[in-house]
């Protein structure tokens, strides 16, 4: 058995997929201001005055590589983990003009790194994925020196949205449950036209009603509202193809953060994205 699968905490079907997502979603057409415009979101909450050329870090669940390609100029040494062989195969070929990535092939609960060792850590849309995201987070917490940032992304519970809104993502999620389970052909053909029909046009429509001076916070999909058409396909993907998807409301993510050994969390603002948040391993 690989030492990835030979993780605890980690769904095998999960990673197989993933490794053919990004596989087919390498983003190596998308623009760099497009990817440099989602990067800066998640990160305008990340303490970057803690970080310098000196500074070691990992990216947990690296995926493509489209954020380690804005994190590794700035720091020493990078160290990009994800579960995925083939995964990884596509983050070399994007951060191959770097040489301060490393790359391993491990999971949350086998970061190969020493405990203690790192001055700073984010995994963006993954820990979710995993079958106890509380365990994630408390696996990447010990890897960091004391004072050290967390950056993390969690798919939130709609906390902050209306009931009608939460509705459509239950209904939405029955139609998860069923295409997870699909063939990889037929899974990824459905999430295309879900990206055709309900993704593109309820997106435009938003975008729509900005121009002319409406507020589009609670419109669905209203995020993908500047956003192209690849990174719809990709995300409906991300979204109906995935059979493991934990949410939680902000208060449930800043309870496990705390649990897990981190203090001064702080969250992205009401524009998102919803949730990100930043915490600093407390000192022992």
């Amino acid at each position: 058995m690989s030492d990835q699968m030979s993780a605890r905490n980690v769904n095998a079907a999960v990673v197989a997929s993933f490794g053919q997502e990004w596989r087919k979603f390498d983003h190596a057409s998308t623009s760099e201001s497009e990817l440099r415009t989602h990067f800066e979101a998640y990160f305008q909450i990340f303490p970057w005055n803690l970080v310098s050329e000196n500074s070691v870090g990992f990216d947990l669940g690296c995926g493509s590589g489209r954020w380690a390609y804005f994190v590794a100029p700035r720091v020493g040494v990078l160290h990009c983990i994800d579960p995925s062989p083939d995964a990884l195969q596509v983050a070399k070929k994007k951060l191959k003009r770097f040489e301060n990535c490393r790359f391993h092939v491990a999971a949350a609960d086998n970061i190969p790194l020493p405990d203690g060792s790192a001055d700073f850590g984010y995994s963006l849309g993954v820990l979710h994925h995993l079958p106890n995201t509380y365990q994630g987070i408390v696996d990447c917490c010990k890897k960091l020196k004391p004072g050290s940032p967390l950056l993390l992304y969690l798919y939130y519970r709609f906390d902050n949205r209306p009931i009608w809104f939460r509705t459509l993502w239950k209904i939405s999620d029955i139609a998860r449950l069923l295409i997870c389970r699909l063939d990889p052909h037929v899974k990824q053909l459905i999430a295309d036209l879900l990206a055709i029909v309900v993704y593109w046009p309820l997106a435009r429509f938003a975008r729509l009603c900005e121009s002319l001076g409406m507020s589009v916070g609670t419109f669905p999909l209203a995020a993908y509202r500047n956003r192209s058409f690849i990174f719809m396909r990709n995300d409906s993907l991300d979204r109906f193809g995935t059979l493991v998807e934990h949410r939680f409301t902000r208060k449930e993510i800043q309870e496990m953060m705390q649990s897990a050994g981190l203090e001064n969390i702080k969250f992205s603002g009401e524009s998102g994205p919803f949730w990100a948040a930043v915490g600093y391993k407390q000192a022992t």
